[in-house]
């Protein structure tokens, strides 16, 4: 320990400190402490006490003015607020630094100087002894200054730390979570800077900041200083990388989407008092992400091991909220803030609510979706923090960003659109705090949208909020999860939209019993896989150039349909870890894929579709078998790099046996070997010949799913998609019920797993009985069936067994 008085090093200090040194403080003392030797570099610094905050006011004699100057003040007046805090703030300024505090700041900073080289350039930070506590963020209440220089600089700068204390939104903030304004001290971090102006920083959640999903590492980055992504100026790259299998040695890389990251937050030129500025990023820049995949996998390990430290010091699970940093000179990773996540990790996890929107409209703007919530109201568009006492509550509070000063608004708007940002922004952090919608980074949305305008905010719909014209109805379900029993029959899932999987799989199930890849190829590749392949083959100059907007940085165009579909599917894959996942390779018809970018010049008309050229039949034919090895490539990607072995693959409408004869060697040829690595294969049971012959079948599949659709289809001679006969297609025609219960039967007979995927379960409890009393392993149904089918299914099985 140092001698002085009120300044301490990291090295000294230790997460217990927090009521002399701040949150801030006590974790980067911790880290350095506990962490250095684990890899993970912090780097170095001193914290100035609480000690010296309170010996600052005391020496200049303000505190019983400051208290007076707060005394009766009202947070909902905006204009009262901002005149009394900033007098409440030039009362510190004036107060200024005492010698004695002075002394010791100086020495630091001469040791610092020591150890990085001469007149170091360093970050002043506050760090408040409120601040960073697992239920209370304080994020960026007080004020932080970057590339700080000498002793003139740093001294000013720890200054105004000090008055920021009371910003107006840190005055608000307390007010809000209970906190008695002089039981709050301010501690400052004196750090040295890591050289991210030259490189890039960002954000890391040890959880889906969305859901709460637990298994993934959220990482978000762009070039530049970190306050930039903070503060919601730029669009940033994101990365989740899946916690179970990255510790075994995989690449778990489950999704990444790449910011339009415009600008960058550089040092000041040399001979000017601007100490940061913004610069726009070179077109070329933005389309590449801003670190690598290794550096991301990387961040996430350290993020693991910070996670497990803490929740080791607190005895329970302490998912974190952490900044990173890279430095451009030497081309190193730091991590430079970590703390707790204050939201999610609170949220009761006996209690599952989900919002739905009852109505459509048309979408006006689109964003990144926050919260997971629906609100409407009418649209107040700010323009500046000068207009912010012009909002009203209840309204949709429009603008380019926000930032803390913002807050007292906040809290009244029933949703919040912003222009920029990402899911770690400063808008996206608060919203989540005020348990309100938000969709962030929209664009153009102060453009579209107009004050008394009535529009919907939907945050419920997966990674994209939407922005619907008008006030649409909407509901929500409540579901307490506390003593649910098990059933016996498996109760799994039907999804194809991967922005949908980690908020389902809070849902109770066994699985997903029906992935389905036609979602993933239309809403994120959009093109025919052998337009991918053989782009020479497309004459259209305009779709060429459809095409290499979208597959842009991929020199091998193939190379995008691989890695969209492979992010998808190990999307839903790792939401549902370890419970099996039962992925349909792609059964498009013709005319579908023919409707696909590039589609027309790989497809012929069919007169009949349904029962054509689909499933299994493509995959061995010359006029898609590279397309399927595209797809085989990604499913063995997620398996094999990613380590997600959970995923079953199942092979749709295959007609005869020599068909999944031919379809499982030409998986083969791909790198897909049933049974090597775990690799169980399925069929879709969907045909009238695929149960009459079962046994035969049995000797190349590992399970069964009978697809009700195309099963009542085929078996009634209806056409599904014809309304004249929409009244007779019924799954619970006799004839469809024989078939599924010789289905059942003859995979039990066979040993292998019987589930059924269709939509006829989800529709009719009665069927869902009937399934039961068959025998059947397990039944998937529409998220918002299973709830109410499982209690069906439990009622059932008791009959059985009475």
């Amino acid at each position: 320990m140092t001698g002085n008085k009120y300044v301490r090093w990291f090295e000294e200090i230790s997460i217990d400190d927090i009521p002399s040194v701040g949150g801030k403080n006590a974790s980067l003392g911790e880290m350095y402490r506990e962490l250095t030797n684990k890899d993970i570099k912090i780097p170095n610094g001193f914290a100035i006490t609480a000690d010296a905050y309170w010996h600052v006011l005391e020496d200049a004699g303000v505190l019983d003015e400051l208290k007076q100057t707060l005394e009766g003040l009202d947070i909902d007046d905006v204009t009262d607020l901002a005149s009394r805090g900033k007098k409440a703030r030039n009362l510190v300024l004036d107060a200024g630094i005492p010698d004695d505090l002075w002394d010791e700041i100086k020495e630091a900073y001469d040791k610092l100087c020591e150890q990085y080289g001469e007149d170091v350039d360093v970050a002043v930070r506050s760090s408040a002894t409120a601040e960073d506590l697992p239920n209370a963020s304080f994020a960026g209440q007080q004020e932080t200054y970057l590339n700080i220089h000498g002793y003139h600089s740093l001294k000013d700068a720890c200054n105004r730390c000090f008055a920021s204390l009371f910003t107006d939104r840190a005055i608000s903030y307390r007010v809000n979570n209970g906190f008695d304004h002089f039981s709050v001290g301010l501690s400052i971090g004196v750090m040295k800077m890591v050289r991210s102006d030259l490189a890039s920083s960002g954000v890391i959640f040890t959880l889906d900041t969305e859901t709460g999903f637990e298994n993934v590492v959220f990482i978000t980055g762009a070039y530049g200083l970190g306050e930039n992504v903070v503060q919601g100026l730029v669009n940033p790259d994101e990365f989740y990388v899946f916690k179970p299998t990255l510790g075994d040695g995989y690449r778990p890389i489950i999704k990444k989407k790449r910011g339009s990251k415009e600008i960058k937050m550089i040092y000041g030129r040399g001979d000017s008092r601007v100490l940061t500025r913004n610069v726009d990023v070179p077109e070329a820049e933005r389309k590449l992400y801003c670190i690598t995949d290794d550096e991301a996998l990387a961040l996430a390990g350290f993020a693991i091991t910070i996670e497990e430290h803490y929740s080791g010091k607190k005895g329970k699970c302490m998912p974190m909220d952490i900044e990173w940093a890279k430095d451009g000179e030497t081309g190193e990773l730091f991590i430079v803030q970590a703390r707790p996540e204050t939201v999610q990790s609170q949220k009761r996890k006996d209690v599952l609510e989900t919002y739905y929107l009852d109505g459509t409209s048309d979408v006006i703007v689109t964003g990144r979706s926050v919260g997971a919530k629906i609100a409407a109201g009418k649209v107040h568009v700010i323009p500046d923090v000068s207009m912010l006492s012009d909002f009203n509550a209840g309204e949709i509070l429009v603008a380019d960003t926000t930032t803390p000063d913002w807050e007292p608004v906040m809290k009244k708007a029933a949703a919040i659109i912003t222009n920029k940002g990402g899911r770690t922004c400063h808008a996206a952090i608060v919203s989540r705090e005020l348990g309100i919608p938000a969709v962030v980074g929209a664009g153009d949305a102060t453009e579209k949208l107009r004050d008394e305008m009535d529009v919907t905010v939907s945050c419920a719909e997966g990674d994209a909020g939407r922005v619907y014209e008008g006030i649409l109805p909407f509901h929500i379900e409540t579901v307490d999860l506390k003593g649910l029993e098990k059933t016996k029959t498996e109760i799994m899932m039907n999804l194809g939209n991967p922005e949908e999987a980690f908020a389902m799989s809070m849902i109770p199930n066994d699985g997903i019993g029906l992935a389905r890849l036609e979602f993933i190829i239309t809403s994120y590749i959009k093109v025919h896989p052998m337009a991918l392949v053989h782009p020479e083959k497309v004459e259209d100059e305009e779709v060429l150039e459809e095409i290499d907007k979208l597959t842009g940085r991929y020199e091998n165009k193939a190379d995008f349909f691989v890695e969209k579909l492979a992010q998808g599917v190990a999307t839903i894959t790792a939401a549902f870890h370890p419970k099996p996942v039962v992925v349909r390779m792609s059964d498009f018809k013709s005319n579908e894929y023919a409707s696909l970018i590039g589609g027309e010049y790989f497809e012929f008309e069919e007169s009949n579709p349904m029962i054509g050229f689909r499933g299994a039949s493509r995959y061995y034919d010359e006029r898609y078998r590279e397309g399927f090895a595209l797809e085989c490539k990604a499913m063995k990607k997620v398996r094999d790099e990613m380590g997600l072995t959970n995923l079953i693959l199942m092979i749709p409408f295959c007609r005869r046996i020599d068909e999944a004869k031919k379809v499982l060697e030409e998986m083969k040829k791909n790198g897909l070997v049933r049974g090597e690595n775990d690799l169980k294969v399925y069929m879709m049971t969907e045909i009238p010949s695929n149960v009459l012959l079962i046994d035969e079948f049995s000797k190349y599949f590992d399970g069964f799913s009978i697809g009700s659709n195309d099963l009542t289809q085929l078996t009634l001679g209806v056409d599904r998609d014809s309304e004249i006969l929409a009244s007779t297609f019924d799954e619970r025609d006799e004839a469809v019920k024989k078939l599924v219960s010789m289905a059942v039967q003859g995979a039990k007979r066979n040993n292998k797993h019987s589930g059924l995927c269709g939509q006829a379960p989800s529709d009719y409890p009665e069927f869902a009985e009937f399934l039961v009393k068959e025998g059947i392993d397990s039944i998937s149904l529409n998220p918002d069936s299973v709830m109410k089918i499982a209690v069906k299914v439990l009622e059932v099985e008791k009959g059985m067994g009475e």
